[in-house]
């Protein structure tokens, strides 16, 4: 080895911080190992008490068996529970993954509220603390995001996980709607930054929720004939975070198999 070679110091790690990683067979968390590999230090949240209420309830140790998988893969971690349904919460977050690790490069946003309703059942507190997590708080991370990313002009990247939900999930349809709209106009707002923003619709993947009849639909009328994987939805994340992935900005992206 040489002096010079011995001097040299690896390029540090960017960072993501990457929201909704509360189950190991999440989608969030299947991004998380995804970036953690291709380079990135990782910066998740994540909140129990949705979870547990939810019928594949709450994952026993999760957060650490998943800090466990990302260390594997090289990365710093950093783990933060955060109810976002809070309006602080967004900056508390921003903060702990500053305090922790560094300026965020890119923002990865895969929380939810998702409790299946229609037009004539939804409740007015289900209606707005689906809005208050799925869009006020996208706004809020993407606004505290903006506010302090000073990465290289094209570094930064913002990316949501979106749905076309209608029928029979009022809610949860509606604010995914309206979370497409505030990505969309990041990738405006924001390009003073240099940030693309971009969001992503996986279609439906199976972490868990789908009855047996569900998954066979599903299947059936996807041409690939297979279920999406939280791996699927991870290689397009991990390309549009990536340098190649500059280009993409402002889009609304499907990538569900041709099940659409």
């Amino acid at each position: 080895m040489t002096s010079s070679q011995e001097h040299q110091h690896p390029e540090p790690r960017p960072l993501a911080l990457i929201t909704g990683v509360g189950r190991s067979v999440g989608i969030g968390a299947g991004i998380a190992r995804r970036l953690a590999e291709s380079g990135w230090d990782i910066a998740f949240t994540y909140w129990t008490p949705y979870d547990a209420r939810m019928a594949w309830g709450a994952q026993r140790g999760a957060s650490e068996a998943i800090a466990s998988d990302l260390a594997e893969a090289g990365a710093a971690t950093a783990a933060v529970e955060a109810d976002l349904a809070d309006p602080e919460a967004p900056a508390r977050v921003f903060d702990e993954a500053e305090r922790r690790l560094g300026p965020v490069t890119a923002l990865v946003m895969c929380h939810c509220e998702s409790v299946d309703s229609g037009l004539l059942d939804t409740t007015v507190e289900s209606f707005d603390r689906h809005f208050a997590v799925n869009a006020r708080a996208a706004w809020l991370l993407i606004r505290e995001y903006g506010r302090r990313f000073t990465g290289p002009h094209g570094t930064g990247r913002v990316v949501s996980l979106t749905s076309d939900h209608t029928v029979g999930n009022l809610p949860y349809g509606a604010s995914k709607g309206a979370l497409d709209r505030i990505t969309l106009a990041a990738a405006h707002e924001l390009a003073h930054l240099g940030v693309t923003a971009n969001a992503v619709n996986p279609g439906p993947v199976d972490t868990g929720w789908m009855s047996d009849d569900l998954r066979d639909v599903v299947r059936r009328r996807t041409p690939l004939d297979r279920l999406g994987t939280p791996r699927d939805a991870a290689h397009l994340v991990d390309f549009l975070c990536s340098p190649q992935g500059q280009w993409v900005n402002g889009q609304l992206l499907t990538s569900n198999g041709g099940l659409s």
